[in-house]
């Protein structure tokens, strides 16, 4: 580790010029203390979206590299006008694009993967006391074209960005004073937590936790960054990102929702070996994400095949499902979007009796049924009706008493 401090800014940190202001001062303090500071921020507030809508406007269904091209600027606007302001406190600041941070992906448009990071150009813009900023959220593939890292990238390229440069720390800034034990929008009695482990962050952030990228979550556990998320609006402590401790002790500590899920199901499909390889090789190969998948028993040497994917990611899939059903001689494909998954996250939660059947007896007081199961260690995820998916996760919440002044601990 060095002296280099990653900062991270996301959308509603700089989301108006004072905002910007704002986040400069914070900065230049911070480079004042004797650090070397590396900053990665997003598009400004709804900016995104704003182009988006824009390219859905001209074509519905927009070319991936174009719509790649149009994106980053989102992220170029934010950093340029962040370096103005550092540069009117009077310190010496550059701003760089992915492609000029040295960022190299792989060129799955809007879903690229950093590959390598060339920090040179990061390495001497700092021997030379500047703040450098780098756009978040892209990079460029082999052939220069820019690509982008899907939603929530900015985490992702802040700590790549940390990683390459074996900063001492990366801390990613939010709306939010941290990571909660569920969401604080939606449950006005959750709780701040001051710890918690890369394994249970990565579970929260994969099962629609918003506070955090799983990329992002995935790469600091890997090379062992030390992660801390707070706000951008408070001198508030944060919460760190830590190594798992005491294994033995069973604690929940948080639980999800996800509404950004579908369900697509492939009905009487022969019980045959290779067509489960068949169908989820052609989605690997199309770059879908597959999450909880369900086979069921064979009947009538018939099976049916149900799994979830992004949202996003269902008119693809559905393309793709259609075809390997009628080639493998399966009935049809049904899809149901108003699904959402429901989780409860925790060190050890799959080896306790009480904590599934806590969940499970929630579920059924509340006459809520459950579609799919899916257990880890450190998790365990329904899928159900979308509209009683807020309902659930009140009521889990409660059940788990994350309103206390300590974690919930399950003997």
């Amino acid at each position: 580790m060095n002296n280099i401090i990653v900062q991270k800014y996301g959308g509603t940190s700089v989301g108006s010029i004072d905002r910007i202001k704002k986040i400069a001062k914070k900065v230049v303090k911070l480079k004042a203390s004797g650090k070397k500071v590396v900053v990665t921020v997003s598009a400004m507030a709804k900016t995104t979206d704003d182009l988006l809508n824009k390219a859905r406007q001209i074509n519905e269904n927009p070319p991936e590299r174009e719509l790649d091209m149009l994106l980053s600027t989102g992220e170029q606007i934010s950093i340029s006008l962040l370096a103005m302001a550092i540069e009117s406190l009077g310190e010496r600041v550059i701003s760089l694009t992915g492609g000029q941070s040295g960022i190299l992906t792989d060129s799955n448009h809007k879903k690229a993967r950093i590959t390598n990071i060339d920090t040179k150009r990061i390495e001497n813009e700092l021997s030379e006391d500047k703040i450098v900023i780098v756009a978040g959220f892209q990079g460029i593939n082999k052939n220069n074209d820019i690509t982008t890292l899907g939603r929530g990238g900015s985490d992702t390229t802040a700590v790549a960005v940390a990683a390459a440069l074996k900063a001492e720390k990366c801390e990613i800034y939010t709306d939010v004073d941290g990571v909660y034990t569920t969401d604080p929008r939606i449950v006005k009695n959750a709780r701040l937590l001051d710890q918690i482990s890369y394994d249970e962050m990565l579970e929260l952030a994969s099962l629609g936790a918003k506070v955090l990228h799983c990329r992002s979550v995935e790469i600091a556990r890997k090379y062992k960054i030390p992660l801390v998320v707070k706000s951008s609006f408070n001198d508030s402590k944060g919460t760190e990102i830590v190594e798992v401790s005491k294994m033995e002790k069973v604690q929940v500590r948080g639980v999800s929702l996800d509404k950004n899920i579908a369900k697509l199901s492939v009905l009487e499909v022969p019980d045959r070996p290779g067509v489960a390889f068949k169908l989820f090789s052609e989605l690997s190969k199309n770059h879908i994400p597959v999450d909880m998948i369900i086979q069921n028993i064979n009947r009538d040497l018939v099976n049916d095949i149900s799994f979830t994917v992004k949202k996003d990611d269902l008119k693809k899939a559905l393309v793709i499902c259609e075809e390997i059903a009628n080639e493998v001689g399966a009935s049809k494909v049904f899809t149901d979007s108003n699904v959402c998954k429901l989780s409860v996250v925790g060190t050890g939660i799959s080896g306790s009796a009480e904590v599934a059947s806590t969940f499970f007896e929630t579920l059924y007081e509340l006459g809520i049924n459950i579609q799919m199961i899916s257990t880890s260690e450190i998790k365990i995820s329904c899928i159900i009706d979308e509209k009683c998916g807020e309902n659930g996760l009140c009521h889990l919440h409660d059940k788990f008493n994350f309103d206390l002044d300590v974690e919930r601990e399950v003997c």
